[in-house]
């Protein structure tokens, strides 16, 4: 708890960074009665529209999920996270986003509901706008708008066809501003946790912000409106130079900003694509943002004034900016794998393409899951700005698209000018290039790779899968069958939440 207050305190409250007085233990007590909800007070049933704010029962979001079936979740942290969202349909074929809380995280059900109650009383086109709650014994759920088109950080930090253009990156930087802008006004400044995962794109391509951060815990005392202001900063600084910057890095970052430096600090996937003159101007305001002293920075009203006058593009839809078609309604729910009959515990879609060696579906199944399950393999520094980074990482591009288009020995060439470096490590490249291997009819190869993608993500099923598929090819099929039932044990981890 103590490192993670002090890297909120950095981020956020560079000025108030000082030791905290270690807080009381919790004590479980009995749950005062319920206040009944600011409006909407019947609980929904779930064949009714839901744009009013409701009560929602516990057994209605537990069907509407599948029973919180782990294949619903969208969250970006997954399982390992204490608070996950799901995606989940209604009756009415309506979806909706569910996010279900520990049962600590709001021991109080008074304030969950008066919270809840508060935020649901907001409405507005810039935010993924909260419907609903469940407040039913220990569980505490929000029930909120479903975006069907990821999040900031998919499309800034793990894109795999292209990446978001300069005029987007502006909309995006003015809705979230507006929404900061129209809190404010309600009486509701205090946004928890802001940054690129919070920005949610709906069916159109628009961004909007989670509702989610502005529920306020009693525990959370440290967010201010100046921090909001702060970390709306490092919003700004994500949409620049298309990098999650870390703490321990930003204060370079703001070295380059006040020197001038706007081209080594912009994206480099946007040179010559983007206004310098307006470049400028967003460096300006992040700078202004990220200043030590709160009274120093902007106020929403102002960051809206500043980013109006940037918007040129304002009559081209943002999914045809996002290179995207417009989605009439969310995708359809996802189908949990079948259990196969050979291998002792049920298998995900990638377990079942490796159990039947099925090179094409486990082809397909890597180009859709991209990059996600290297989170956390690498913190990305401002060290990675350098030439000889861009370059490794232009090179592994070049890899995902001759991957992507099954030039498969272009591929391999590609990703090994990126491990060579050595600079990085992905599973997921190691995953890739094993695939290309076992596509040359080099088995060998693929299953070195298999075990180095092991190495780096020691608990990751994949890599278990892929040394599968590589076993069996060099006719090893005892050794093939135990790697395959070892993988599906640790993907039955992870679904119960184990990892």
């Amino acid at each position: 708890m103590g490192c993670c207050e002090s890297i909120f305190l950095t981020e956020t409250h560079p000025e108030k960074l000082q030791p905290q007085q270690p807080a009381p233990p919790y004590v479980a007590v009995e749950p005062p009665p319920l206040l009944p909800p600011a409006v909407g007070p019947e609980p929904t049933q779930l064949g009714e529209m839901v744009s009013t704010f409701s009560e929602f029962s516990f057994s209605d979001l537990k069907a509407a999920t599948d029973n919180f079936n782990s294949n619903f979740i969208v969250s970006e942290s997954s399982e390992k996270a204490l608070n996950i969202v799901y995606k989940g349909r209604l009756h009415n074929r309506k979806w909706i986003a569910v996010k279900k809380f520990s049962n600590v995280a709001w021991p109080d059900a008074k304030q969950f509901v008066e919270e809840a109650s508060g935020v649901g009383k907001l409405r507005h086109p810039r935010f993924a706008n909260l419907i609903g709650y469940c407040c039913d014994g220990d569980e505490r759920l929000l029930v909120a708008e479903y975006m069907p088109n990821d999040t900031l950080a998919k499309h800034l930090f793990h894109w795999e066809n292209q990446t978001i253009e300069w005029a987007m990156r502006l909309r995006v930087a003015y809705y979230i501003a507006e929404a900061l802008e129209y809190c404010t006004t309600k009486g509701r400044a205090l946004y928890h946790d802001l940054n690129a995962y919070r920005v949610l794109f709906d069916e159109g391509g628009d961004p909007r912000l989670s509702c989610f951060g502005l529920m306020k815990n009693s525990r959370d005392g440290r967010v201010t409106p100046e921090s909001v202001i702060y970390s709306f900063g490092t919003v700004l600084l994500d949409l620049l130079s298309g990098k999650h910057i870390p703490p321990s890095h930003r204060v370079q970052a703001l070295d380059l900003i006040r020197g001038k430096n706007i081209i080594l600090l912009m994206d480099s996937h946007l040179e010559g694509k983007f206004s310098t003159e307006d470049a400028t101007v967003v460096v300006n305001l992040a700078s202004q943002c990220l200043q030590y002293e709160p009274r120093d920075r902007p106020n929403t009203e102002e960051l809206v004034s500043t980013l109006a006058p940037l918007q040129t593009k304002a009559d081209v839809p943002s999914y045809v900016m996002l290179g995207m078609k417009k989605q009439e309604d969310a995708p359809a729910a996802p189908v949990a794998p079948a259990a196969p009959v050979a291998p002792q515990r049920p298998l995900s879609s990638m377990g079942e393409a490796c159990s039947r060696m099925d090179l094409t579906a486990i082809h397909q199944t890597l180009v859709m899951t991209h990059y996600k399950d290297d989170e956390g393999t690498n913190e990305l520094s401002f060290q990675e700005w350098t030439q000889q980074m861009r370059d490794m990482l232009e090179a592994r591009k070049r890899g995902d698209f001759a991957f992507r288009d099954k030039n498969f020995k272009a591929a391999i060439d590609c990703y090994s000018q990126f491990i060579d470096v050595g600079t990085m490590v992905s599973p997921t490249v190691f995953a890739r290039r094993s695939l290309c291997h076992l596509l040359c009819d080099q088995p060998d190869a693929a299953l070195r790779d298999a075990m180095q993608a092991q190495c780096v993500h020691p608990d990751w099923p994949t890599a278990f899968y892929m040394q599968s598929v590589a076993l069996a090819k060099l006719d090893m099929q005892k050794d093939a069958i135990d790697m395959l039932n070892e993988a599906a044990a640790l993907e039955e981890k992870r679904q119960r939440g184990g990892r």
